[in-house]
């Protein structure tokens, strides 16, 4: 039984981490036999793997055939709403509660990252990796859980907004500013920082999806 629980937790984790690094994009579709097959597991983890998958409306259906969802424009407005909101007050609560030793390694991520700028993808999952890492400097387990819905649920936005031309440069910049106010112990200023951050991103998507309307 144990096995049979293990083997279903790693399914479920492999596959949901497969939709955030992009392997499973938005629109795909997922074959229970070939998943099993890629991740050297049964059938049947896998198949409870996508049914919980489907209950959090991270896979919807196409015909018989369950797909990785996507957002309409409503879907992605209202999360970005929730994001911003959730996103600034971990920067507030970082400012506040942040270790020395968890400041040096954001300040390490922005000067680490600028080698990144014209390389979305890579600038994209350490874009993750910074915010993840504000999160856990907040020191609230409850917001942490929420805002981890809340980024897997951006896994169902098909391209990142760090594509967009001059994009990567500027969030660096706004990363900056995040972390000196997060060092300078500020919370109103980490959180209109972050906040202002994501306000940022949520336009250039909105740009480059009317770019595709054209």
């Amino acid at each position: 039984m144990k096995d049979q629980r293990a083997s279903q937790k790693d399914a479920y984790e492999m596959i949901l981490e497969a939709i955030d690094t992009g392997i499973y994009r938005p629109g795909d579709r997922l074959v229970e036999s070939e998943l099993a097959e890629r991740f050297g597991v049964s059938r049947t983890p896998v198949r409870e793997a996508l049914q919980r998958l489907e209950t959090q409306s991270m896979l919807s259906r196409d015909g018989r055939s369950l797909i990785v969802a996507s957002l309409d424009h409503n879907q992605m407005a209202d999360l970005y709403v929730v994001r911003t909101e959730l996103e600034g007050l971990a920067a507030r609560l970082a400012a506040r509660h942040a270790t020395p030793e968890e400041v040096r390694v954001l300040r390490d991520m922005v000067e680490d990252d600028r080698a990144l700028i014209g390389h979305p993808d890579d600038m994209s999952r350490a874009n993750r990796r910074f915010h993840k890492q504000i999160h856990l400097a907040s020191h609230n387990k409850y917001l942490v859980q929420q805002l981890d819905l809340v980024h897997r649920s951006m896994a169902l936005l098909a391209s990142t907004s760090l594509a967009a031309e001059g994009r990567g440069e500027e969030a660096i910049k706004e990363h900056d500013l995040i972390v000196s106010a997060i060092e300078a112990g500020d919370g109103e200023a980490a959180h209109k920082a972050l906040s202002d951050h994501i306000s940022k991103a949520f336009i250039t998507r909105l740009k480059i999806d009317a770019d595709k309307e054209r």
